[in-house]
């Protein structure tokens, strides 16, 4: 990722439609975990700490990240936050109630998506849980990906067969962001062989409030349905007993 991108996510993430929106969907899927007190949460790539911040409610939270400026954001959310890559997370096994990394394995840094996931299962308890989200359709990918070094874009398959490889149990898989897609697809054909450039700009209040309460609106639907299509995968795996 361009280092300009984690300056621009650690100023807007706590009100940009998309973090909101997102942060609200992925809350509801760690509540209904029923973690114990105390869990021991480690969020694998947690850029600039704003997961760290409402994962804190929910455990004890440890962040990794592999970019400095990212660990220098997220140290000033916590104080247990270590530069490392989530291919070599340094933690000993079964360390993690809960293991979530958002919108890291796509990412050009992450060599071996599968080598990433074994590491989060090496580090997750037996019967930990992890959550995990990526962007979905690399035929959506467009100058945002440039920006911010997109490697991979992600199907359900082979999200669901990567899983698999790790020795984790996949618990649910679905899209996200399916209102929203008819937007993006317009984008992205708006653009085709567009300079980089960040998505994450703050459009105007109202905007922002409504693309926010679309997105925020899909957990109705999840709470017993998967989506069919979205922008995003979000899958719940889980470490054999």
């Amino acid at each position: 990722m361009e280092a300009g991108e984690y300056d621009n996510i650690a100023r807007l993430e706590e009100q940009h439609w998309w973090y909101v929106g997102m942060r609200r969907i992925a809350g509801r899927f760690v509540a209904e975990l029923g973690l114990r007190s105390g869990a021991q949460i480690l969020d694998a790539g947690c850029g600039t700490g704003g997961g760290l911040k409402w994962l804190a409610a929910c455990g004890a939270t440890t962040g990794i990240d592999f970019h400095p400026l990212a660990v220098q954001y997220a140290s000033d959310v916590s104080r247990r936050v270590a530069r490392a890559s989530i291919q070599a997370i340094p933690f000993p096994g079964a360390s993690f109630d809960l293991v979530t990394s958002f919108e890291v394995l796509y990412h050009l840094a992450v060599t071996d998506d599968v080598a990433a996931l074994r590491e989060c299962a090496r580090v997750l308890k037996p019967g930990g849980r992890l959550l995990v989200r990526v962007p979905a359709h690399d035929w959506l990918r467009g100058a945002h990906d440039r920006q911010v070094h997109t490697r991979h874009r992600y199907e359900k398959n082979e999200l669901r067969d990567k899983i698999a490889a790790a020795g984790l149990e996949l618990r649910r898989l679905t899209s996200v962001g399916l209102m929203l897609l008819p937007m993006a697809v317009l984008r992205r054909l708006a653009q085709p062989g567009e300079a980089a450039h960040s998505d994450v700009t703050l459009p105007p209040p109202v905007v922002n409030r409504m693309l926010t309460a679309a997105l925020s609106a899909e957990w109705f639907w999840l709470r017993r349905f998967d989506l069919p299509l979205g922008l995003s995968l979000l899958a719940l795996a889980q470490k054999p007993a």
